[in-house]
């Protein structure tokens, strides 16, 4: 029965990569999650190419709150016909539960991010928000599981700060076993450049056991004003160890 119930307590990682939609769950509570991933990027409009490494680290602190921290410690881009090397941007913040859902009942949370630093490399089509709110839903429907994020951020331009709205919606389904097919879809507003980035983006994962996966895919933009093109590969890893003993 001891060897049983260890078995069933086992602790599984709840990756929030690659995709643009963060799960409205959380990872097991006293466990210190890892999600690493490298992004080679083309064509956007502020940069011509752009690699850089990221790094996402979570800890739930109670069964209703996730503390996280996200950097990417170097980029290195082509903009303006200039290549260059920097730190990219480090943003910390939380996210809370609302209410646990099961099965076709959404799990519902809300998010928010702060930038604790700006690196002052390229960003992305969807910029870089100095603060972030989102508006989390996740379930599982018919052997489909779904994340759908809407996001209500600011953005900023020197001395001027911008109101900025998005949504996402990624759908995923197991496929042999231990792999998962997902896409998404993606829309932010670009308030500076008075548009539209819209994306599809398609991964697989693949888990070789519960605390441990890998994961790769592609996003391609929809937009004139979106990044033409990203790739990106990585893994989440979850601790197997509680850093504090089970009450």
């Amino acid at each position: 029965m001891a060897a049983q119930s260890a078995v069933e307590e086992e602790p599984e990682a709840n990756p929030g990569r690659p995709t643009v939609s963060t799960p409205a769950t959380l990872t097991p509570v006293g466990y210190l999650q890892f999600e690493t991933g490298f992004v080679p990027a083309h064509d956007s409009p502020e940069f011509s190419s752009r690699y850089s490494l990221n790094e996402v680290m979570k800890f739930a602190v109670a069964p209703h709150l996730e503390l996280l921290v996200t950097a990417e410690p170097v980029a290195r881009f082509t903009a303006d016909r200039t290549a260059a090397n920097r730190a990219a941007d480090i943003f910390v913040g939380a996210q809370a539960v609302l209410y646990h859902g099961e099965g076709a009942k959404p799990t519902l949370a809300v998010s928010y991010f702060h930038r604790a630093y700006d690196g002052g490399a390229p960003e992305f089509d969807y910029g870089s928000p100095t603060n972030s709110f989102l508006v989390l839903a996740s379930a599982d429907v018919k052997g489909f599981h779904y994340d759908a994020n809407a996001f209500f951020t600011e953005l900023e331009q020197g001395p001027v700060r911008r109101g900025q709205l998005g949504q996402s919606l990624t759908i995923s389904h197991p496929f042999l076993r231990r792999f998962t097919l997902s896409g998404e879809i993606w829309h932010f507003t670009q308030p500076f450049l008075r548009s539209n980035a819209v994306g599809n983006l398609w991964a697989v994962s693949y888990a070789p056991r519960k605390t441990f996966v890998f994961d790769a895919g592609f996003n391609h933009g929809l937009t004139g004003t979106s990044t033409s093109l990203e790739a990106f590969v990585g893994f989440t890893y979850l601790l197997p160890h509680r850093l504090w003993k089970a009450q």
